[in-house]
């Protein structure tokens, strides 16, 4: 069996594989822009000499390649050149610092990671990180070099070994946080990122001509699926383009496609492909609608990564937006539910019921409940990951009797449908990225004047929530020395916005740190507690001359 790519080409090599706003191509010239036509046929043929060129590299059978690019042209590119050669893509967040960059390569067992004109300058910082850590990690770029990486393009393309695909094989490792807030790589074989795309197409319908607008980050499963999706399917994948402003990390440290996301180039990027479906989280979308109408040629947006507000749902329904809710996991190669737009209408607040093949069962104690009854959704079917890569004991903690533990408190109605209520954890989602509390207290003690912290999610009508720090400190805490502190070990995304100083955490009876105090005083602070922002010029400034006296 040979790869996805080249049986669509086989079969439909005339159909659009790529659009792309501005210049409808398949090809990325560098870092200069798109140009080209975008035939499955020309997309094949890119990806044949990119293979032979990752060959000439080293990258071959079962060799973890680490791809850290904005969502461009040129991912797609590597997502099928990988499987091409029967390796193994490994997708870093390009909005990741060195620091994490490296640990994840090394983690992933990344054989060598591959960077651009915007990530090239981390990727190479990442791979110093690696050597100081007794590690080789060779860099490489698909632009031309800047900051010491290899080119790709210098590479002579070389011949390779096509590898034997079967569903058994693994695919990518994508990485996710865990409770503990050490990342964890979800292990995703060619069968469950396959089931997942079948389901998905039964739920939602297919159409030969349809376009997926695709501006999440492909190191996320949602920006990732429809790439391998769109080749299963036939039909095209519709991005921006290489030189969008949501490539950068324009610092405010919000969610990718947040933060830097530019709805109104988005929109215009929609209506000039023509877009039929696409992925987004609530905030991208209230930000589209803030902007203008969504094209008329859209089926569905399909909604997920954070809870929809049902006032975000109300302005869709009056504005007609075909919103179709779904509830997901990377642990289950996307989609677990989804409602159809006319369910979600009629049914406000629900994901609908789990796709064809996933059982979602619920759970209380170990035991099944009935309809109606609350407790944690637990996942089994193809399309859920077989664990996590070189951790069997996340793995063994994560499945039990009747699948995968989600850690999502919900219920199932008369019907089947799935509500979800909240998180049995403390993991926070601002603006759909996922953000582990852990990591952020172990980077704020880390702080030489910080002595403890607790973290927590505090509303915002924006990203619907924001990280916020309660520390306490044993000297003066400066708010850009603070801010700089994060900014060098945590993604923008996962950065404390609001940080309160104190005297020490307010706790429970059982001495384990009480968090709704901790958002209360975070709200309302009390005489022994300064709260400040960070990343914003005049609230930090003020911050450090209060630090100062």
């Amino acid at each position: 069996m040979r790869d996805w790519l080249a049986h669509r080409t086989a079969a439909t090599p005339g159909a659009a594989a790529l659009r792309v706003a501005g210049g409808a191509a398949a090809a990325d010239d560098g870092e200069d822009g798109d140009d080209g036509p975008a035939t499955y046929r020309e997309l094949d043929d890119r990806v044949e000499e990119l293979a032979g060129r990752l060959s000439a590299m080293g990258v071959g059978v079962g060799t973890h390649l680490g791809v850290c690019l904005p969502t461009r042209p040129a991912f797609v590119e590597l997502v099928h050149a990988t499987m091409r050669l029967g390796a193994v893509l490994v997708p870093l967040h390009a909005r990741s610092t060195a620091q994490e960059l490296a640990e994840r390569a090394l983690q992933a067992d990344c054989g060598l990671v591959c960077g651009d004109a915007a990530t090239e300058a981390t990727v190479v910082a990442a791979a110093e990180h690696a050597a100081d850590a007794g590690t080789d990690l060779p860099v490489a770029t698909i632009d031309t070099p800047r900051e010491g990486a290899t080119a790709l393009a210098d590479a002579t393309p070389e011949t390779y070994d096509l590898p034997a695909w079967s569903p058994g094989r693994r695919l990518c490792l994508l990485f996710t946080s865990g409770t503990t807030g050490d990342p964890k790589a979800v292990d995703l074989r060619m069968g469950n990122v396959l089931a997942s795309a079948t389901a998905s197409a039964f739920r939602l319908g297919l159409d030969p001509a349809d376009r997926w607008f695709d501006p999440l980050p492909m190191s996320h499963m949602g920006g990732l699926a429809p790439v391998y999706r769109s080749v299963c399917y036939g039909t095209a994948v519709a991005l921006r383009g290489s030189d969008a402003p949501e490539q950068q990390d324009d610092g405010d440290g919000a969610a990718y496609g947040v933060g830097g996301f530019d709805p109104e180039a988005a929109l215009d990027a929609m209506h000039e492909t023509g877009a039929t479906c696409t992925s987004l989280v609530p905030t991208m979308l209230s930000r589209l609608l803030d902007a203008g109408d969504l094209p008329d040629s859209l089926r569905f947006v399909l909604l997920g990564g954070a809870p929809a507000s049902d006032e975000l749902l109300e302005r869709c329904a009056e504005r007609d937006v075909p919103v179709a809710p779904t509830y997901g996991m990377t642990e289950t190669a996307s989609q677990i539910a989804t409602a159809r737009p006319s369910e979600a209408r009629a049914n406000p607040g629900t994901v609908g019921n789990p796709l064809f093949t996933t059982n979602v069962t619920v759970v209380d104690s170990g035991a099944a409940v009935e309809p109606g009854e609350r407790g944690e959704l637990v996942v089994s079917g193809p399309a859920v990951t077989p664990g996590y890569y070189r951790d069997s004991t996340a793995t063994e903690r994560a499945f039990g009797p009747h699948g995968f533990h989600t850690g999502d408190a919900g219920y199932r109605d008369e019907d089947g449908r799935i509500w979800v209520l909240n998180r049995l954890d403390d993991r926070l989602n601002p603006g759909g990225e996922t953000v582990d509390p852990g990591e952020v207290v172990d980077t704020l003690r880390a702080f030489p004047s910080i002595a403890d912290a607790a973290v927590v999610g505090l509303p915002d009508p924006e990203f619907g929530e924001r990280v916020a720090a309660l520390v306490v400190a044993d000297g003066a805490v400066e708010a850009r020395a603070l801010e700089r502190h994060c900014r060098e070990r945590l993604a923008g995304y996962k950065l404390p916005r609001t940080v309160g100083v104190t005297d020490a955490l307010p706790r429970t009876a059982s001495d384990t740190v009480d968090r709704e105090a901790v958002r209360a005083r975070l709200q309302a602070p009390d005489a022994d507690t300064t709260v400040f922002e960070l990343g914003d010029g005049a609230s930090t400034e003020a911050a450090d001359a209060e630090g100062e006296d």
